[in-house]
This record gives structure tokens, sequence and C-alpha cells, in this order.
């Protein structure tokens, strides 16, 4: 039930349930609640929320990451963390630090989509159960983890990359072809037409 949030100025969306972060840098949540991923009454300062498969992660005005819901494999192992700047959630729980550029990652590895700390001067960040990708600051994209439809190959072509996110089983990414004019990009799976805008080009403002 989300009809009845307001001031909300970010969500995400997990597996089961849904996370709202409030202008004020409180946080609401609705959906399952098995692992207690929705027990977010309590936070405050927040300035970015992530839902993963069954936990739910918010990043502090200072830097520091909030955890709750499911820990295994140790997802929810971010107290220590500091100076991070973006985050993002699958069955696993990433962080980009503003001081390095570097990914912080812990939780689920099995297909090494928590094998990221290699990459440098990592600009924007986003994964979802299995895959990490992430934007270079020269505008190419990484990615790593369960490639069972390509989602984790990315092609030449895809330069100039403004934005980034990760489905289930596919990539997505918006390319600059000219200024003022992007593009949309996917690979991977596309079993319920997912991919069905590749190509679609806009203006800025149309959406994103």
């Amino acid at each position: 039930d989300v009809h009845t949030w307001s001031d909300i100025i970010q969500v995400s969306a997990g597996y089961k349930h849904s996370l709202g972060l409030k202008s004020d840098g409180t946080v609401v949540a609705t959906g399952l609640n098995t692992d207690d991923q929705c027990n977010v009454g309590d936070w405050t300062d927040i300035v970015q929320v992530a839902a993963g498969r069954t936990h739910s992660l918010g990043l502090k005005s200072d830097g520091t990451v909030v955890a709750v819901g499911d820990d295994r494999y140790g997802k929810l192992d971010v107290s220590e963390w500091s100076n991070i700047v973006q985050i993002d959630a699958g069955t696993h729980s990433i962080g980009l630090r503003g001081d390095t550029s570097k990914i912080i990652a812990v939780g689920d590895n099995r297909y090494d989509q928590c094998n990221v700390n290699v990459w440098n001067n990592v600009r924007k960040i986003a994964c979802r159960d299995y895959h990490t990708v992430a934007i270079i600051k020269d505008g190419t994209v990484q990615a790593k983890g369960l490639n069972d439809y390509g989602q984790c190959d990315i092609p030449n072509d895809w330069v100039n990359i403004k934005h980034i996110d990760a489905g289930d089983c596919n990539t997505v990414a918006i390319k600059e072809v000219k200024e003022g004019e992007y593009k949309l990009l996917t690979i991977g799976c596309n079993n319920y037409g997912q991919n069905g805008f590749e190509g679609l080009t806009f203006q800025r403002g149309v959406i994103c």
C-alpha cells in the first residue's frame, strides 16, 4: 500500500517489498516483512534507500549505512562502512566510496558479484540479485556476476553512458549520443519484453 505515502523524494523496490524516502530523511516501507526488511521506522537522516531481495539499506547523510532484514551471506555487515555516496542491494549490498571512487561489497558472492573492488574511478553503481554493474568516470561500463542471459556482456558501443541499472537478468543503460540526445540500451533476458525499449531515443527531461 503506497497510495497513502506523501513527501516522497526517492523509492526503491525489492523482491516483495518497497521503500520510500521522505523529504525529512525518514523512511516508509510496505510489503513482505518476514525477515524484518520493512522495519525502517526508526531510521533518520537518510539520503538514499535501496531495497534488496530480502533486506533494506539506508545511506545516511554522514556517509554511513544502516541495514535491516535477512543477513544470510553477511549482507547486513555494513556498520563499518564510511564515506559512502551511493548504495544498492540485491542478494548482496554494495556501496560507492566517495574518497576512493571504489566499490565495497558484502553478501552473496556465489557468482563473483561482490568481486568488484578492483574497479577504479567508479561514478555510478547498481546491482540486482546476482550481478553488479558500474559506470566508470570515462563513460564506460563494468559488470560482474551471473551471466546466464548475457547481462554482463557489455557491448563495445556502451560508451558515454550517463545512467545504468540492473534487473534480475538484464542490464539497462542510458547513452548520450550527442549533446542533449540520449538512447536507451539493454542487454540480457527479454522473456517478458523488458528490453522492448532498446534503441529508444529521447531528449533530456523526457525520461531521465
